[in-house]
């Protein structure tokens, strides 16, 4: 895996590239000296462990025989000092699907991609715990 990054701007503002030609953009807010044109790289983390547990997520119900109609998830992640830096401590992910789903599988599909599956979670379990939530038709499970 290879991502190549090239500066756009005096400031922050990056564009990044992965080996298929696929673009992020990469930028800081203002009040960090940034032009707010992208995402920032810690915004790029919950992304991706959203991104990597829903593919994880939908893959399971699938083969399954699950018809989803609809997925989305929220995430956020809470931050600590830890000297110049502030890594995620706790990141909270609450999966909204619906469906005629099975109730046990998708509570089962959102297990195996947190304790099997999700190569990005499992990068950050050294240092931040993941607490997931799904919530299936508008009843949480």
């Amino acid at each position: 895996m290879k991502i190549t990054l090239n500066r756009i701007n005096d400031n922050f503002h990056f564009e990044l590239k992965n080996e298929r030609g696929h673009i992020v953009n990469v930028d800081s807010r203002p009040e960090f000296g940034g032009n707010d044109m992208g995402a920032s790289p810690m915004e790029l983390v919950l992304m991706g462990v959203a991104g990597c547990s829903a593919i994880d997520m939908i893959s399971i119900l699938k083969k399954q025989r699950q018809e989803i109609t609809s997925f989305k998830a929220e995430v956020e992640g809470e931050r600590v000092q830890v000297g110049e830096a502030k890594p995620f401590k706790d990141i909270h992910i609450v999966f909204y699907l619906e469906g005629p789903i099975n109730e046990e599988k998708a509570a089962r599909a959102a297990q195996l991609s947190f304790e099997k599956y999700c190569s990005v979670s499992k990068t950050l379990e050294p240092t931040a715990t993941i607490h997931y939530k799904v919530v299936l038709n508008n009843k949480p499970l």
